[in-house]
């Protein structure tokens, strides 16, 4: 199902469909109708508006159900659920047998949740369920591809589209002056749009820290009609329906909106939409097995949505805070979240549905195979998998808790110490409410959760700090309830080290702060942590970067703390890392050359440069001689082999090493900026030559350009190549990167050269009127 923002998806289908059963719509049977949102406060949103529409309150005919939080009644017809709840229901009950239809809202978001929910309902379908229906609904999506997945075998699924209802919005891109900060930029354009337009404005930042400090910059600035709201994910309800409301007659409103705010949520009266062009994404890093939040460009399919929100009442603008030329650099959708998560939950899911083989499943996008395995390492040395991949006991009693498998294992086996295992938990889940926006303070998680569970600390985030307490006493009341053996109270490291046993360190003696992970890889604290003197540390954080790691949060244990915890995995090997690290480390004095650099290597190296030359060198990695040799060890080490104690640098594939520097993101902003190849009017593609990243060239013979009128451009289309021009042998012709000019003036001369030299090839007189070839002209029969 397509249809715009605004359009009625999210409410009025699913009570469509219920209409539908007091029209004989017999494959209803009594049965609820399940909707999946991807965000809590929508899910809320769109229940309590579908009762308000029947005149009932939530709980009743519609009602929601989401971690912690439940409005259901035995009157219940239509439940909307968050996406990872549908997870668990499927493994609860593997038919679905309360349900007839189950809908995917605002699917093109494509988190990991709703692809693994949609993967687990249709095979429930394909197995025993074939009468129940499935549909995926949204705005922006690739809808070929679905109706695929959701197809028969035999035909893609029906695709059923809806114009909608909305008013045109004017679009003017205002970039703001590179000397100024994001949150200034914001708060003066929106300024301008109070001034100049009339009703509320929404404004898309990329997450709390600049929504709080936009909102600082607007204080005492704006009328006092004009109330400024916030609106994110970890706000408390109450907050959340403030800034959804309409506004009082006579009042303004500017809501300063994550991308919570792009779909499923109306905000009525909104007139004015103000595009930072930015989104907050979790991105999981394979080499450090951690996942961050990236700030990254929003797509097209997200801008567009966020557009739309100002043509929902009347006539709207937009103003994108980009310039113009920059919108065809956007990614036209934003990546699958499967594509480079952490892929553990889905592993243990798939494990507890008795799947072995992913493949068994139809996926949109399969989830990657060296991720999965990753993924399943992880569950084993957690114990949550046996040998075999299958879920142990502990594997499913994990996976029935509302939280990553690490964070699961910590709290069902930390014993007498769940209330510090909860708080652990909840300050692990959520933004630390100990350091500031800007600032930085002392690793030691130990103090963290001591100041949490003796009510707080003066200098702490006064919101995050009640969530945090609040996730932590909903925790240790859940745990309380399972049975668990008597056990000795627990130390915060030892508790961490069951959460993250691949993270357990020693600290180098020769390095002073440094420490050596289990997992092969270096970290390394502050100068002047309170954690430094610690011979042992089980780390939940680190920065990434340079050869060490900068750990962000760690606790420090003993070594009878880890002999107790993990004495049947303590062996004694030769340390590779350690091996490669030296190697490395000899390398650096010797330089990048003495490794062993491919052809396509070098060109990946030169397109990346390219592409650094034209955007920015801080948009892209540094992959100058330089720039790599500063983190040789960091980004060269996982594709180090060791053999028989030797290390085997000339064994390297550079081409993977480099590609591991760049985001998925970014590998396909390079194929925009900087293509490998172009295609020419022969249908040849042609290897562009990057290695002078002011004039990126392709060779290629006059004739597979015959009927091209102008000069092939790379950059995203801003930067024309320099075309050197061969004869039928390959031989060097002719210099040019105005090819139009080339056909007026120059090409007759070359032609009566070539005429005589290669008498077998086509030198037509109208170059571009004639059909391009790759070699002589074929006589007549």
């Amino acid at each position: 199902m397509q249809a715009p923002p605004g359009a009625g998806k999210t409410t009025r289908i699913p009570l469509a469909l219920l209409e539908a059963e007091s029209l004989d719509a017999a494959w209803l049977d009594g049965r609820c109708i399940i909707m999946l949102e991807p965000r809590r406060i929508a899910a809320r949103a769109a229940a309590t508006y579908m009762s308000e529409l029947l005149g009932e309150s939530v709980g009743g005919t519609v009602g929601y159900r989401m971690r912690m939080e439940r409005r259901i009644s035995a009157r219940t017809r239509i439940e909307v659920l968050t996406e990872g709840m549908l997870t668990r229901q499927i493994q609860h009950d593997p038919g679905l047998e309360r349900a007839a239809i189950v809908l995917f809202d605002e699917f093109h978001e494509r988190s990991l949740d709703a692809d693994l929910a949609l993967a687990l309902t249709l095979h429930s379908q394909s197995l025993v369920r074939p009468d129940l229906r499935v549909v995926a609904m949204s705005a922006t999506l690739d809808g070929v591809a679905v109706a695929r997945i959701l197809g028969d075998g035999t035909a893609p699924a029906p695709i059923v589209a809806s114009e909608g209802r909305s008013y045109p919005v004017e679009i003017r891109y205002a970039p703001p002056r590179a000397d100024h900060r994001l949150e200034a930029a914001t708060a003066r354009a929106v300024k301008t749009a109070l001034a100049e337009h009339e009703g509320d404005v929404l404004v898309f930042l990329p997450g709390a820290a600049e929504i709080r400090r936009t909102a600082a910059a607007l204080d005492g600035s704006v009328a006092p009609a004009v109330d400024v709201v916030p609106l994110y994910g970890m706000l408390d309800q109450s907050a959340q329906a403030h800034a959804i409301r309409p506004s009082p007659p006579g009042r303004r409103k500017v809501v300063l909106a994550t991308s919570i705010a792009e779909t499923s949520l109306t905000i009525e009266g909104v007139r004015v939409v103000i595009d930072a062009g930015l989104s907050r994404r979790p991105r999981f890093s394979p080499r450090t097995g951690m996942t961050r939040l990236e700030t990254t460009r929003v797509s097209r399919a997200a801008a567009d949505q966020r557009c739309g929100r100002a043509g929902r009442v009347a006539p709207g603008i937009c103003y994108r805070m980009w310039a113009q030329h920059d919108q065809h650099q956007l990614l036209p959708q934003a990546p699958p979240e499967i594509i480079n998560a952490d892929l553990a939950p889905l592993a243990l899911e798939l494990a507890c549905a008795g799947i072995d083989d992913a493949g068994e499943l139809r996926w949109v996008d399969a989830p990657p195979a060296s991720g999965l395995a990753q993924a399943r390492e992880l569950l084993r040395t957690l114990g949550a998998l046996d040998e075999a991949d299958r879920a142990t006991a502990h594997g499913r009693a994990i996976a029935k808790l509302p939280l990553h498998p690490r964070l699961g294992t910590m709290l069902s086996r930390a014993g007498a110490s769940v209330d510090r295992a909860a708080a652990l938990a909840a300050l692990l889940g959520d933004r630390d409410p100990f350091r500031s926006d800007g600032g930085s303070i002392d690793a030691d998680l130990a103090w963290r959760v001591d100041a949490l569970l003796r009510g707080g600390d003066a200098n702490a985030d006064r919101e995050g700090l009640r969530r945090a307490r609040a996730e932590q006493r909903r925790l240790a009341e859940m745990i309380s309830r399972s049975p668990r053996s008597a056990s000795a109270t627990m130390s915060t490291g030892a508790l961490l080290a069951l959460a993250y046993p691949d993270r357990v360190a020693r600290r180098r003696a020769s390095r002073g702060a440094s420490y050596l992970l289990r997992n092969g890889r270096g970290a390394a604290l502050d100068s002047g942590s309170s954690l430094a003197s610690a011979e042992f540390l089980a780390i939940a954080d680190i920065e990434d970067r340079g050869a060490d790691g900068r750990i962000l949060l760690a606790a420090a244990l003993s070594e009878a703390e880890i002999r107790g915890l993990f004495a049947d995995q303590i062996t004694e090997s030769v340390d590779e890392s350690a091996v490669r690290a030296a190697a490395l480390t000899a390398l650096e004095r010797r330089g990048l050359a003495s490794l062993p650099w491919t052809d396509p290597a070098r060109a990946l190296r030169a397109r990346i440069a390219f592409a650094a030359s034209l955007q920015g060198a801080g948009n892209w990695p540094d992959v100058t001689d330089d720039g790599l040799a500063t983190d040789v060890v960091a980004w060269l080490e996982p594709f180090v082999k060791v053999a028989g104690g030797r290390v085997q640098l000339d064994r390297v594939d550079m081409l993977a090493a480099l590609r591991s520097l760049m985001s998925w993101e970014q590998r396909q902003r390079l194929d925009e900026v900087a293509p490998e190849t172009i295609e020419v009017p022969t249908g040849s593609r042609v290897a562009v030559d990057y290695s002078d990243p002011k004039a990126p060239a392709i060779a290629v013979r006059i004739q597979e350009l015959f009927g091209l009128a102008d000069t092939p451009r790379v950059g995203a289309g801003r930067i024309p190549v320099t075309l050197q021009l061969l004869s039928p042998s390959r031989r060097p012709v002719q210099v040019t990167r105005d090819l139009a000019g080339f056909w007026r003036n120059s090409y007759f001369d070359v032609r009566k050269d070539l005429r005589g030299r290669y008498p077998k090839h086509d030198w037509p007189e109208d170059p571009l009127r004639a059909p391009p070839s790759r070699g002589v002209r074929r006589r007549p029969r």
